[in-house]
């Protein structure tokens, strides 16, 4: 049982480390934002949709569930295209620093989705947040479009994930995740229609970028999900929530490596990206050692 607790322990750093590896694609993907989410969710629906398959899952659900896991697939389409956005028009390191707060977006989502109080060291910790914020905005103004976006994606994927809370008590993960991924793909299917960029060129993708996109989808997101669906039955919450507030370091220490001088910041951009990620740390801690206790 201890072998099998430390296995899942590694695996899960593994995953994070992988889920590191997001941001380094999204930068070496020539391709726009809108069309390598639609490759991306094209790819990977079809890699978990053949899980499922293997596994022999109902996909039956109730229509009302359906119409809410469409909603958030919608909004998760539209937190990848922001995401990817912003890798394009500022760097790895400015898009990972900026999707830390997303623990805070959550802190203020839940109380409206769950009805429950504020909690006061949240509105604290929101305020040194903030201070982070503002002194990488004063810093690196260059960037200011890329981290507007960054911003937009990581409230996005708090406003999803508050949704998907929801759902998972009633319904299997793996299953929430096919519809949402299938739906979010034909949000952006009808919009390329209608915005008529299904041409020729559209598919027309060089080969390293199709290695990458689909590196992307089946390994940074069908196998990464479902194996940390699989883990959650060893690792407890806590661990969890430790490991993968690292995402964002291993991201930025990966971009250093891989992607060189783009990645290199100023040091004020590092004290308030590390002002943002302790910050986030320390909620994570309070926030489970408080559920523990109830």
């Amino acid at each position: 049982m201890q072998n099998a607790k430390l296995l899942n322990y590694l695996h899960l750093h593994f995953i994070v480390f992988i889920w590191g590896f997001t941001a380094i694609f999204g930068a070496l993907i020539s391709i726009d934002a809108i069309p390598l989410v639609w490759f991306r969710m094209l790819l990977a629906t079809v890699f978990i949709f053949l899980f499922l398959k293997i596994k022999k899952e109902n996909f039956l659900i109730p229509k009302k569930a359906l119409l809410g896991f469409c909603f958030v697939g919608f909004l998760i389409a539209l937190h990848w295209v922001a995401f990817f956005s912003a890798i394009k028009s500022s760097n790895v390191s400015i898009t990972l620093a900026m999707m830390s707060t997303g623990a805070f977006f959550g802190s203020f989502l839940e109380p409206l989705f769950y009805k429950r109080k504020i909690i006061t060291y949240e509105v604290f910790f929101g305020i040194i947040v903030i201070v982070g914020l503002y002194i990488i905005f004063k810093v690196e103004t260059q960037y200011f479009t890329g981290i507007i976006l960054a911003l937009t994606s990581s409230f996005l994927g708090a406003l999803f994930s508050v949704f998907n809370g929801k759902f998972v008590v009633k319904y299997r993960a793996s299953v929430i995740t096919f519809y949402e991924l299938l739906s979010g793909l034909l949000c952006i299917t009808v919009f390329l229609f209608i915005s008529k960029n299904f041409k020729n060129t559209f598919f027309e993708i060089s080969t390293n970028d199709w290695i990458f996109i689909i590196i992307l989808a089946s390994v940074c997101t069908a196998y990464a999900f479902i194996a940390s669906v699989h883990i959650m039955k060893w690792i407890s919450p806590y661990t969890l929530i430790l490991t993968t507030n690292l995402e964002p370091v291993y991201g930025i220490i990966l971009a250093l490596l891989i992607l060189g001088d783009k990645e290199y910041m100023s040091p004020q951009f590092y004290f308030g990206a590390g002002i943002i990620l302790v910050t986030v740390i320390i909620n994570g801690l309070l926030k489970t050692s408080m559920k523990r206790k109830i």
